[in-house]
């Protein structure tokens, strides 16, 4: 009896071992292959072969981690099953993994594998400028960076052609980030009715993940500029000023918003207006600094007006709008070059003595040589000289011992139809001996 029971505990045992046996080495699954579910690429359909077994469905990174995907499929369910291609992590390699198992028992069988493939995502745009084409149409340009190496080329998955689509997208103050057209092969593409401020991207898009590049500021622009109202002819003058720049900032979500902004290296222009009426022409040139200031010299002739434009001025990722100063005149004083008395101010009496005065201009005028009356307390004229090319002298001899002190008037004067205000020299004394 005891003998029985033992055999029938060793049989019970062996059967048993013999059940767990054929339940953990079930057939593994062949022949795992991969491919697009459809034209749209939006799943990676994975099929194997087996004894309509249930199956359990991985993806395995092949020097890439292992994303927590897991799928199981009863063993009444055909063996095929579509993967979202939003599961594989973009830029790596993996493979799809198919075994014979359940989520209650585990797994009964060794794992087949589908051959790896790559998730290369797109090539990041860069490079991208904007020019306007009409009144609010803007032609964008960007550059395509070259594809990477294929270090799986011919996967199962590998797709012939250009597959990577630009999307543009933009955004505008108080709206949040907005596709603005088709999706293109292309590296340009004309948006309509886009006026700064503004933010333009684009997400390139192939069949596993997009990426952000090729953006641009666009901005609004004002321009001020502080103008000396009077120059020396000939003297430069410094025209100073800041450009304020007006941009917009998107947040990864909400409206995006307009915020003010300065920038160095943009180029500046001086226009002038050479005589009433004519137009405004370069007078000079220079560029924005730290805070958008600058400080720009500027060569004078005749009285006339000054004003600062900052250009319609792009660059790869920068865009700024047109914007001028006010206009403010700069009016001309007649510069004194030389003045006094020939072979010196100290004469001996009835010595003939010669006052002199050059200027630039070199104007054709005339010029009141005075004196100063000590008993009158006040310049008296002593007589009017003509000025040609700039230049006037006045001889006269000496009579009266002393000191005397003289100066020339130079008076106002029209010049390339504007009028050029005159000079009065300083005080020259004359000692006679």
């Amino acid at each position: 009896m005891r003998f029985h029971n033992v055999l029938s505990a060793v049989l019970a045992v062996g059967m048993g071992a013999s059940v767990l046996t054929a339940c953990s080495s079930d057939p593994t699954p062949t022949k795992v292959t991969v491919a697009w579910a459809d034209e749209s690429r939006q799943a990676v359909q994975v099929s194997w072969r087996d004894s309509d077994a249930p199956n359990r469905i991985t993806i395995e990174g092949v020097l890439s981690t292992s994303p927590s995907y897991v799928k199981f499929l009863a063993g009444n369910e055909p063996n095929s099953w579509a993967i979202p291609a939003s599961a594989f992590p973009p830029d790596g390699n993996y493979k799809v993994a198919v075994g014979v198992g359940t989520s209650t028992n585990g797994m009964s069988s060794k794992l087949a594998t589908s051959p790896i493939f790559d998730t290369e995502g797109p090539v990041r745009p860069g490079g991208a400028t904007a020019t306007p084409t009409g009144k609010r149409d803007v032609l964008l340009r960007w550059t395509a960076p070259a594809q990477p190496q294929d270090f799986s080329p011919n996967d199962p998955l590998d797709v012939t052609g250009r597959t990577q689509l630009y999307v543009p997208v933009v955004g505008r103050p108080g709206e949040p980030l907005r596709t603005a057209g088709p999706g293109t092969t292309a590296t340009r593409q004309v948006i309509k009715n886009l006026k700064p401020p503004y933010v333009f991207q684009l997400r390139a898009q192939n069949e596993w993940s997009t990426a952000i590049g090729g953006q641009i500021s666009a901005r609004t622009s004002s321009t001020n500029a502080v103008i000396p109202a009077l120059a020396q002819y000939g003297v430069p003058i410094r025209i100073r000023g800041r450009t304020i720049l007006q941009q917009v900032v998107c947040a990864d979500e909400g409206s995006c918003v307009q915020q003010r902004t300065t920038s160095a290296g943009l180029p500046l222009v001086v226009l002038t207006q050479v005589t009433p009426g004519a137009r405004w022409t370069p007078a000079a040139r220079g560029s924005t600094t730290s805070g958008g200031h600058y400080d720009i010299p500027v060569a004078t002739g005749a009285s006339r007006p000054y004003k600062v434009i900052l250009p319609d001025y792009s660059r790869v990722g920068s865009v700024a709008s047109q914007s001028t100063s006010k206009p403010q005149l700069t009016r001309t004083v007649v510069r004194l070059q030389t003045t006094g008395f020939l072979g010196g101010a100290s004469k001996k009496r009835g010595e003939n003595a010669t006052a002199i005065v050059v200027v630039k201009p070199a104007m054709n005028t005339t010029v009141m040589l005075q004196s100063w009356n000590r008993q009158a307390r006040r310049w008296v004229n002593v007589k009017a000289v003509p000025m040609r090319r700039g230049q006037a002298a006045l001889t006269f001899k000496t009579a009266q011992p002393g000191i005397s002190v003289y100066r020339f008037v130079v008076p106002n004067a029209m010049l390339l139809g504007r009028p050029m205000l005159g000079k009065v020299t300083q005080n020259l004394p004359l000692s006679v001996r």
